[in-house]
């Protein structure tokens, strides 16, 4: 089949994540049994129009926000005749595809938005308008998709669909694979120990709360933290900063906007943990990721989160979604060396079950099938 998939970033885009990495994995899979696929998504500075990735054509128009909508709707009706199938990728603004396209829709979803709308990186007052039609109108717009097929990753994901009044049967779940280097970093022991948060520095994947939790823990002693990501916006990354100086922690965090795939590996093998605040997820990759070389993770108990760590096995859920919490946690695994060694071994296996050859078979299986 001939295949075009909507979706506002692509994995070249500066902010491009597991949400993206996700899709892309799908895409080459559905290449590799002979279909051809058309990547349509956002342009942006320093990115050519046009590329071929892995088989992929992409093609880049429109402001990522809205703009890509629009030149999305226009680039079909041009090529209309040219796809068998039509992909509609959610990331808060699908491509509203049911009401223009007659042909089989796909629509492929990380996670329902609900209140992570409010954590829009817009100043106030624009923010809190943003966040009130988005989450208002968020269930309105899935009415469009009642008819449509769904993939996602979690279960979490698939009770929110249902609770937007979309059918169990129209929704697929397809595990999400990870991508390791040829040889993983052993897990070593710091000292200082280091406490990692990994995730765009936004204000719904928890960085406050990162921040927070890191003041905490160093009264207890002496640690160091690491923070993976970058950030969104220039205005809300002030924000980090000028609380990181409220903390007076400015000497224990040592930021890594981009590290390459090889460095972030033996980063995450030197954290004695990894913590995920964030308040939604649609699976979680990062912390298979940290899970792969040994370090459990310490994470809320979110969507998505709760089904990428295996309370007791992988990490821990914390009881409570709170900077104190996770604390705790921290500190009481610092004095339970046993039951730590026991979430290392066993973190390595859960990590295990996730391989993106199983994963593409699912939706190789799935696309003749909608």
């Amino acid at each position: 089949m001939n295949i075009l998939v909507f979706s506002w970033r692509d994995p070249k885009h500066p902010l491009a994540g597991g949400a993206e990495q996700v899709m892309h994995e799908h895409m080459k899979g559905w290449i590799e049994v002979g279909h051809n696929v058309t990547f349509f998504s956002s342009k942006v500075k320093g990115l050519v129009d046009y590329e071929k990735i892995d088989g992929v054509e992409i093609i880049r128009q429109g402001n990522q926000y809205l703009g890509v909508q629009i030149k999305g709707f226009l680039y079909y009706l041009k090529n209309i005749n040219n796809f068998d199938l039509i992909v509609d990728q959610f990331h808060g603004i699908p491509f509203f595809t049911p009401l223009y396209v007659k042909k089989p829709i796909l629509a492929v979803l990380q996670e329902v938005a609900k209140e992570v709308w409010f954590k829009n990186p817009f100043n106030f007052p624009i923010n809190v308008i943003v966040g009130l039609i988005g989450y208002i109108l968020e269930p309105v717009i899935f009415l469009l998709y009642k008819n449509c097929k769904f993939m996602v990753g979690s279960n979490s994901a698939k009770e929110d669909l249902i609770k937007f009044m979309i059918p169990s049967k129209n929704i697929t779940i397809v595990p999400h694979g990870v991508l390791l280097p040829k040889k993983l970093p052993d897990h070593k022991v710091t000292n200082p120990q280091i406490v990692t948060y990994f995730g765009p520095l936004t204000g719904d994947k928890g960085i406050m709360d990162a921040i927070e939790t890191f003041s905490i823990v160093s009264l207890s002693g002496d640690y160091r933290f690491y923070v993976i990501g970058r950030p969104e916006t220039d205005n809300y990354y002030r924000k980090v900063l000028q609380k990181i100086n409220k903390y007076k922690l400015k000497e224990k965090i040592t930021f890594y906007k981009r590290p390459d795939d090889e460095e972030k590996f033996k980063i995450l093998s030197k954290s004695y943990l990894l913590i995920n605040p964030s308040i939604r997820e649609g699976w979680g990759l990062v912390n298979i990721e940290a899970n792969s070389v040994g370090t459990p993770v310490v994470a809320y108990n979110s969507a998505g989160l709760v089904d990428s760590v295996k309370d007791g096995y992988s990490g821990v859920i914390v009881s409570e979604n709170s900077p104190q919490k996770i604390a705790e946690i921290i500190i009481n695994l610092l004095l339970n060396k046993d039951k730590y060694k026991k979430l290392q071994r066993t973190s390595i296996l859960w990590s295990k079950k996730f391989d993106w050859k199983i994963s593409k078979k699912i939706s190789q299986k799935l696309i003749p099938n909608i």
